[in-house]
């Protein structure tokens, strides 16, 4: 297993960005959680193996059909096992 911190610019917000990232998530087997930021980010923590890892990033470097990704920043970060086993949407930061 493997953990990313994500941070993702651009129009991410106000898009259904989290509620599409969740379900793609899920769809792939990742674990974690997702939130806007107040400076308009999307920031994530995800975790699974390297292929689904490699997935999401892709999903998220285009985002739902109404957003406009301006950038991925993916950042190795410790395993957590507090991660919750789902993948969780959670209130903004």
């Amino acid at each position: 297993m493997h953990t990313l911190h994500l941070s993702i610019s651009g129009r991410v917000q106000g898009v259904s960005y989290r509620a599409s990232m969740a379900g793609e998530a899920r769809r792939l087997g990742v674990r974690g959680w997702v939130r806007n930021r107040h400076d308009g980010r999307v920031e994530a923590m995800a975790q699974a193996e390297p292929e689904a890892l490699q997935a999401l990033l892709a999903w998220c470097r285009r985002g739902p059909p109404a957003a406009r990704v301006d950038g991925v920043q993916a950042t190795p970060a410790s395993d957590d096992a507090s991660l919750p086993p789902g993948f969780e949407t959670r209130p903004t930061a």
